[in-house]
């Protein structure tokens, strides 16, 4: 079966290793680990699949969010909130108690805006990341399911493992693309 890119997300983990700079800058850009890169070079023009992001300091966003240059570490303690709190619950969280608004954004905002009304439900899903985050990630998609933003059968492919095995399932889960555009 084949399925269009617009159909595809990938949903990356962040990396430690990060582009520096005081300025804001996507996150695509922001992130230069071995997935990132090989993402940037497998797929140079972004056709191949809409691309996520998880990270302990960001939460759940589009890849072409602006992020500032940050250390944050994810914990166990991070990813059991994260899951807890859903696609509704916002990241950055509040760095004191005393803040009325809550800050940062939630995942349901950023899945809405990257399958927009109208929109093909995601049907091909890659999730790539160490085991924390993927508890995390298969959590979220539960969630896009119900939202009616991924579909219910859609193929679900977990890349984990030794990094050069993650880089050649990565690639050639983006090389599956079908050629249509977005």
């Amino acid at each position: 079966m084949s399925i269009p890119p617009c159909s595809r997300l990938l949903i990356l983990a962040c990396s430690a290793t990060k582009r520096g700079g005081s300025e804001r800058i996507p996150a695509i850009e922001r992130y230069d680990g071995p997935l990132w890169r090989t993402l940037r070079h497998c797929d140079p023009e972004g056709r191949k699949a809409r691309v996520a992001f998880l990270s302990a300091r960001y939460g759940f966003r589009d890849a072409s969010s602006p992020i500032e240059n940050y250390d944050a570490r994810m914990t166990e303690d991070v990813a059991d909130r994260m899951i807890a709190g859903g696609i509704g619950m916002r990241w950055p969280r509040p760095r004191t108690q005393r803040r009325v608004m809550p800050e940062g954004q939630h995942p349901g905002v950023h899945i809405a805006r990257m399958v927009r009304r109208g929109d093909r439900p995601i049907a091909d899903v890659a999730l790539v990341a160490g085991w924390l985050y993927l508890r995390i990630m298969r959590a979220l998609v539960g969630e896009f399911q119900q939202l009616g933003k991924v579909t219910p059968d859609a193929r679900i492919v977990e890349i984990n493992g030794p990094i050069g095995m993650m880089r050649r399932d990565l690639r050639a889960w983006l090389e599956e693309f079908d050629g249509e555009t977005r």
